[in-house]
Parts: structure tokens; C-alpha cells; sequence
């Protein structure tokens, strides 16, 4: 029942969260200067009024607003301005799998790599490799993904000319690799620092001394010892790490010509496609919360006193 009620008070906090950020959106969409109808060669009053009419752009703003939440609530996002021959349910649904298999690939591969690089560091606290590694990360978790995406492109498509410099096949892995690759390599080497910083810490903690003069192997105190309590900052990270993969995929797509959210959230805004921002919007916050109450019960299951504490 303790858990049953942490699950209704989650589920109330995330209803709460997501209705604050639909509001915030819808205001600030429409408080932006320009239409979705405003173009170089204006149409004609009369093809105005029918597209305002189509699309309720004609009713005061707090009856748009009052039938938007409506919708929502049917699981309807509404029609596309900028593609009237779709609904924004069957552009979401085209683009999320795409979006959602770059985006879990990038987030899998910087976990599988990062804890063991960090790991791989911290037993070697203070040498070359350490600090090698160190230097590589700090450089990759600086670069902002607008500028790395390109040096991607210029070295291995351009110069290499191992891999396509954009564009999208479904099917052909090869279309996949660099974007990925842009994905990854930041989350990668924030999970590889504190990975290491969590593994140092507890390398010098009493407990940890304690095994070890019991005689327990260094490799036995890595994995068995340190390492689990160096997740706990990581999976505290992993919060973080996925909204980041969801606003850098919005650029990466774009760099790279993907047809996934990201981009339709940027067509979208450039176009004034209200719907459709709001439906990127919506998706990508609810993505979100249910991540972050996934990471709270994971880090609820791997530190007990955040069990007794919920």
C-alpha cells in the first residue's frame, strides 16, 4: 500500500507538471509575434477567415486554449498546420521510433562505455591514462553538440568518406552511426567523470580500506565493493542525461536531416505550426517524467535509505 500510495502521489505530481508545461507553452506560442498563416504573398480575407476558422484561430485564446486541453485529454493533438493532409498524432507516431531508437542507442552506448572507462580511470587514479582520459572527457562534455555534429560529418563523411553525411534509409544502419556517435559522446564522458569520481570516493572510504585489509583482491574491490555505490551519482545522472538527449536530438536531426521529433519541432517552430510544437512538447515531457520516476525507483532499489526516506 506504501508503494501504491508513492505511485498515486508520482502519478498526481507528473499530471501536475505536464499540465504547467502545456500552459507555459500554449502562452508563450501564442504571445510570439507572426501566424501560421503569415507568408511573403498574403491569401486572400476570405481564404484567411476559412483557415482561421479550420483551425479555431478565430475564437478569444482562452476557448482555444479550454478545447486544446479537451483534445488532450482524448489523446488528440490536433491537426498540422504546415502538413494539412496529417494529424500531429500520425507525425509523432512516424517520428517518436526514430527519435526514440537514436536517442535510447546514444544514451545505452554511453552507459556501457562510460562506466567502464571511469572505472578503467580511477584504477589508475593519478597516471598518464587517468589523466588522458580526463582531458579527453572534460574536451567532449564541453563541446555542444551544434558543433560537434559537424566535425563528425568533415572527418568521417567528407574526408573518410566511411558513412553518409546525412539524409535517412530506413533500414541502412549506416545512416545511424554518426548521429548516434554526436548523441553519445557527451553523455559518454559525463557518465565516464563521474563514474570515476564515484569509484575514487569509495576506494578511499573505511569500509573499502576495511576489505582490503582483509586481504580482498583490487579487482574484487572495484567491482564488488566500490563500483555499486559509484552508480548511485550515475543513475542520479541519468535524469539529466535523457532530457539532454532529447533537446540535443532536436539538433542533430536537424544537422543530419532526420525525420524524427527534433526536426518537426524546429519546422514547426520556424513555421508557427502551434499544434505541432505543442504535440513535440507534450510527447517529449511526458517521456521525461515517466524517466525520472523510472530513476527514482532504480536509485530507490539500489540505495535502501532512499526506501525508508520515500
Amino acid at each position: 500500500m506504501r508503494w501504491l500510495g508513492l505511485f498515486a502521489t508520482r502519478l498526481a505530481g507528473g499530471l501536475l507538471t505536464l499540465w504547467l508545461l502545456v500552459t507555459l507553452c500554449f502562452a508563450l506560442l501564442h504571445a510570439a509575434p507572426g501566424g501560421p498563416f503569415d507568408t511573403e504573398k498574403a491569401a486572400p480575407p476570405a481564404v484567411q477567415a476559412q483557415l482561421a476558422a479550420r483551425y479555431r484561430l478565430d475564437q478569444p485564446l482562452s476557448r482555444q486554449y479550454l478545447a486544446y486541453l479537451g483534445d488532450l485529454a482524448r489523446g488528440d493533438l490536433g491537426p498540422s498546420f504546415q502538413y494539412p493532409d496529417f494529424t500531429v498524432n500520425a507525425l509523432i507516431a512516424a517520428s517518436l521510433p526514430v527519435s526514440a531508437g537514436l536517442g535510447g542507442a546514444a544514451l545505452l552506448l554511453a552507459l556501457l562505455l562510460g562506466v567502464p572507462i571511469g572505472v578503467f580511470a580511477a584504477a589508475h587514479e593519478g597516471g598518464r591514462l587517468d589523466r588522458l582520459l580526463m582531458a579527453l572527457t572534460a574536451t567532449l562534455s564541453a563541446l555542444p553538440k551544434f558543433v560537434l555534429a559537424p566535425i563528425l560529418i568533415l572527418l568521417f563523411a567528407v574526408t573518410l568518406k566511411w558513412l553518409p553525411a546525412g539524409g535517412w534509409v530506413a533500414g541502412d544502419w549506416r545512416y545511424r552511426v554518426l548521429p548516434i556517435v554526436a548523441l553519445m559522446l557527451p553523455n559518454l564522458a559525463w557518465c565516464a567523470r563521474l563514474t570515476r569520481a564515484g569509484v575514487c570516493e569509495a576506494l578511499g572510504s573505511e569500509w573499502v580500506r576495511a576489505a582490503r585489509g582483509r586481504g580482498i583482491g583490487r579487482a574484487r574491490l572495484l567491482l564488488v565493493h566500490a563500483l555499486p555505490a559509484a552508480l548511485l551519482p550515475v543513475t542520479a545522472w541519468l535524469s539529466p542525461a535523457l532530457i539532454a538527449v532529447i533537446t540535443g536530438s532536436a539538433v542533430v536531426e536537424h544537422v543530419f536531416g532526420i525525420p524524427g521529433m527534433g526536426r518537426y519541432f524546429v519546422q514547426g517552430a520556424l513555421n508557427r505550426d502551434y499544434t505541432l510544437v505543442m504535440g513535440v512538447v507534450v510527447i517529449a515531457g511526458a517521456l521525461v517524467i515517466v524517466a525520472n520516476t523510472l530513476v527514482d525507483g532504480l536509485r530507490a532499489w539500489l540505495d535502501p535509505r532512499l526506501r525508508t526516506s520515500a
